[in-house]
């Protein structure tokens, strides 16, 4: 891995030498999985705005779910 800025093109050549395909560093962990799923359904208006929020956003539609759920939990009550 190098931290020098290169164009799209420079990195193709770079990583495309065996020596730089090594793997940097300790190894990294991965995020817990998530749970089992959760079937819900929505009335079509609000899936279809909860799925332009979620675009705003640039997130999955679940994603977006998962974080205003979490909102939610965290107001008091």
């Amino acid at each position: 891995m190098t931290t020098k800025p290169m164009t799209p093109e420079q990195e193709y050549d770079f990583y495309a030498q065996p020596e730089n395909q090594k793997p940097q560093g300790p190894a990294v962990r991965r995020r817990p999985r998530l749970s089992d799923p959760v079937p819900v359904r929505f009335p079509p208006e609000l899936l279809e705005q909860i799925r332009r929020a979620a675009e705003a956003d640039d997130r999955s539609v679940s994603a977006w779910l998962r974080r205003a759920a979490e909102h939610e939990l965290r107001r008091p009550a």
